[in-house]
């Protein structure tokens, strides 16, 4: 089965990037595409630019890649307690020409951040709007002190009570995505 994976965030050091790469080695049996945000870089979302640009192709291109997925794994970068900016405007975008943007697709919701929190404010938001985007959580997990419960020598989480985590929320992925 084919899964998208992105890390909601635009740093070429993605903390959310090493966590959701991570997240998919635990699945077995499955086509894994790990896509970056900033290949889908738009202007500003606003009306005006909309009324300038109609339905830019990246969004269109976005809005496929989930489409051409049997699953979507999402991890969220914290900005001051919501989303990125790049994740939100890859959003707003795509649900102008789609609002069910995740249709329908079993999803995985993570989040981290350096601190003790664990990007934990987002992935409440991330989850609870979900449903109206039509999206179907089935499962979300936020790691803390992402830096003290990392081994970025051998790319996986350290902390094996996290660890276990993580693999309880993976499993939650309906058997034909695994």
């Amino acid at each position: 089965m084919k899964i998208l994976a992105f890390a909601a965030s635009s740093s070429s050091q993605s903390i959310n990037k090493k966590l959701v790469t991570y997240a998919t080695s635990l699945i077995e049996n499955a086509e894994v595409k790990v896509i970056d945000l900033n290949d889908y870089e738009l202007p500003m979302f606003s009306e005006d630019k909309e009324r300038e640009l109609g339905q830019p192709t990246l969004s269109k291109d976005f809005l496929n890649e989930i489409h051409n997925s049997d699953a979507v794994i999402i991890s969220f970068a914290e900005h001051n307690g919501s989303y990125s900016v790049a994740y939100k405007n890859i959003f707003d975008w795509s649900s102008r020409i789609n609002p069910k943007v995740f249709q329908d697709k079993p999803m995985i919701m993570l989040a981290t951040s350096p601190g003790e929190s664990g990007g934990a404010s987002v992935l409440a938001t991330a989850v609870n709007s979900a449903p109206y985007f039509a999206g179907n959580v089935v499962g979300s997990c936020s790691v803390p002190s992402f830096y003290d419960n990392y081994d970025f020598e051998l790319g996986q989480i350290s902390n094996s009570v996290i660890q276990s985590e993580i693999q309880v929320v993976v499993n939650k992925l309906p058997q034909k995505t695994r």
